[in-house]
């Protein structure tokens, strides 16, 4: 009789741990991830209850709840909604959240576990629920002159702070209204949802950190510079083969000069010429000089095939690994199968005017309770060393003569020296143009660090090139934050 007694003792013993487990891993290591899950209604509605922390650019709320007359009790608002969407993306009453409201949900909400004792002493005091404020590094200068400068093109634009990782300005056309998708009519945020999903250029793309990424082009020209220094057998004056067309081994492929003539004269041309006046036959044997891997790691440095958040989650940009050498040699000029967002590009850009330092991107400065104490304060964090300071400078150099008397002529802002890259990235054989401008200013002391894209070839097919499309929306951009 013990023995029976002690087997089921035994018995509701296990039970009752494995239910102490059980609950224990609910409510304290997966509390965060269930009330965010978008599955979870009954977390969703109850967010509903308590006042939405506020979105902030400057002090100014880009997205707060003011009081409704429904179940609700609180709508969300966003001031100038298709201006920030790429930043704040939308919170719905029966979706999944997007952009900032989705990536902090929880500290916007006030469910995270970190504050925990703010609803304890809500309830304490009597006051309502409040989450906590999110201010963002946008910048509004910034952000409203990459908005105008790129116009009605489809594209996305990128301001970098190189010395921080502070994001200045995200933005992506087309785009949309927040506003249209917060409603608490169900049928009418379904019905505007679908709408989007239809139109032209799909608006809800955020194409400054994801969608169907671009080929870089020439844009990816000082990730091999810095990989061909990196090894220590290559300078800005090493000479490479200058011919006006290269056959690639194995493949019924035929590299071209966009001058469809050599790289200026002279039987090799050197590493730098070869950069200011993008060329690709010279980086196309150079990738096929350089080893594979080489290659690769050199380009996970600056952030390709990372895994990063700013806190949104950034679509992983590409440069896989090319063992053969004709495909390598189209790698090396950002074509093939390399991709990148325009945040990838302004990454590159942002090492090089950093010398060599690459910080990691970010959107948030705080965060603030409800009480509006700095509970989170934004830190400037390295990401990497793509390069020593020594071929950072060279590079950095190349980059300004690229402007200065090179293909990039279209990003020179008078009394300020600017350093650039264009890029034309073909997309196939009969598909308009992708293109591309990436840089700094100023170019003694970089401040900013810019990328741009504009997707369709800009309208103008296989006519547009990077300098006469992309390049002035950066210098717009530039401008803009450098007379602030």
């Amino acid at each position: 009789m013990n023995r029976e007694i002690k087997r089921v003792s035994t018995i509701v013993v296990a039970m009752f741990l494995a239910l102490l487990v059980s609950t224990s891993i609910l409510q304290v290591f997966q509390a965060d991830s269930l009330s965010t899950d978008a599955r979870n209604t009954r977390a969703l509605n109850d967010s509903y209850q308590a006042q939405r922390g506020a979105i902030l650019v400057a002090g100014q709320p880009i997205a707060q709840s003011v009081p409704s007359n429904d179940v609700y009790k609180w709508q969300r608002v966003y001031s100038n909604g298709p201006l920030y969407s790429a930043v704040t993306g939308f919170f719905p009453i029966n979706g999944e959240a997007t952009g900032l409201e989705g990536a902090l949900n929880d500290k916007l909400s006030g469910s995270s576990n970190s504050q925990f004792f703010d609803r304890i002493n809500a309830i304490l005091t009597g006051k309502s629920p409040q989450g906590a404020t999110v201010e963002t590094t946008i910048d509004p200068v910034a952000q409203q002159a990459a908005w105008d400068a790129l116009g009605d093109y489809q594209g996305a634009v990128v301001l970098l702070q190189p010395k921080t990782g502070k994001i200045l300005a995200m933005v992506s056309k087309p785009t949309y209204d927040p506003n249209t998708l917060a409603s608490h009519d169900g049928d009418t945020v379904d019905a505007n949802y679908k709408q989007l999903l239809d139109a032209k250029g799909d608006p809800l793309i955020n194409r400054t950190i994801g969608g169907n990424l671009n080929p870089p082009g020439s844009t990816f020209k000082p990730v091999m510079s810095a990989t061909a220094f990196g090894t220590g057998d290559y300078t800005k004056d090493s000479q490479l083969p200058n011919p006006a067309s290269l056959p690639l081994p194995g493949s019924p492929t035929v590299v071209k000069n966009d001058s469809l003539t050599t790289c200026g004269p002279g039987e090799t041309v050197s590493i730098a010429t070869a950069q200011i006046l993008s060329c690709n036959i010279p980086f196309a044997e150079l990738g096929m000089q350089l080893k594979p891997q080489v290659i690769k790691d050199q380009a996970d440095k600056f952030g390709f095939n990372q895994e990063l958040s700013i806190p949104i989650p950034v679509e992983k940009s590409v440069y896989p690994l090319y063992p053969d050498a004709a495909e390598r040699a189209l790698g090396s000029f950002g074509q093939k199968d390399d991709r990148a967002t325009p945040l990838q590009m302004a990454m590159v850009s942002a090492a090089v005017a950093n010398g060599g330092t690459l910080m990691t991107p970010n959107l948030v400065d705080s965060i603030r309770s409800a009480d509006m104490q700095t509970t989170e304060a934004f830190q400037p964090k390295e990401f990497s060393r793509p390069m020593s300071q020594q071929n950072a400078d060279t590079i950095k150099q190349m980059m300004v003569d690229g402007v200065d008397h090179g293909v990039a002529s279209n990003a020179r802002i008078s009394g300020v020296q600017v350093g650039g890259k264009t890029g034309t990235a073909q997309n196939g054989e009969n598909d308009p143009y992708t293109l591309w401008f990436t840089g700094f200013a100023p170019a003694n002391d970089p401040e900013f660090a810019v990328a741009v894209v504009v997707e369709n070839g800009g309208g103008q097919g296989q006519s547009g090139t990077g300098n006469s499309i992309a390049a002035p929306i950066a210098r717009k951009v530039l401008e803009a934050v450098l007379n602030k």
